[in-house]
């Protein structure tokens, strides 16, 4: 049986058209379920409400600001095992370099050296590589073809922009 418009008309606090009133009325006559719920809820909006003994306000804030120093102090805790543990762990690993490299400095200074040397040669072939290109480049390809692909760019940068645009423009908050 399907409960599910007649369990929200009655756990909703909304007031209900006549048409579904009967309908409710209807359903809770062959449906058990919808019944008790709806018992239920007669009984709890019946309930009468007890007012917090005096002080309670009191007692509920002295005990949450206590929980919340407890909470910061697990915390700060919590980050100085963490950091002591970390600071532990990464000097086991790098006690073994750090002791290599106490050892013989002149071939580690001699291996960045020659890393910094490899980098600095590879950049400059790149460069040299790039400019070839640069200067083969229009030759092989024919005007319109560049016509083609600068356009190409100047419309995905259009439709880039006009989506970035219309994103930018979409309400924020809640819509009513």
């Amino acid at each position: 049986m399907n409960h599910q418009p007649f369990e929200t008309w009655l756990l909703d606090d909304k007031h209900l058209t006549t048409a579904e009133k009967g309908e409710l009325n209807a359903h809770l006559r062959s449906c058990k379920t919808c019944t008790a719920l709806a018992e239920t809820g007669l009984a709890l909006r019946s309930a009468k409400m007890v007012e917090p003994t005096n002080g309670f306000t009191l007692r509920f804030q002295e005990k949450l600001a206590i929980q919340k120093v407890a909470e910061r102090r697990r915390r700060l805790w919590g980050l100085i095992v963490l950091l002591i543990s970390g600071i532990g762990l990464l000097t086991w690993f790098a006690t073994p370099y750090i002791a290599t490299f106490l050892a013989a400095p002149v071939e580690w200074l001699t291996a960045i050296v020659g890393y910094l040397i490899f980098i600095f040669t590879s950049l400059q072939a790149l460069t040299d590589v790039f400019q070839v290109f640069t200067r083969m480049l229009p030759n092989f390809i024919p005007p319109y073809a560049w016509m083609i692909l600068f356009s190409a760019i100047a419309g995905f940068s259009l439709l880039w922009t006009v989506s970035i645009w219309r994103f930018a423009r979409r309400p924020q908050g809640v819509n009513v």
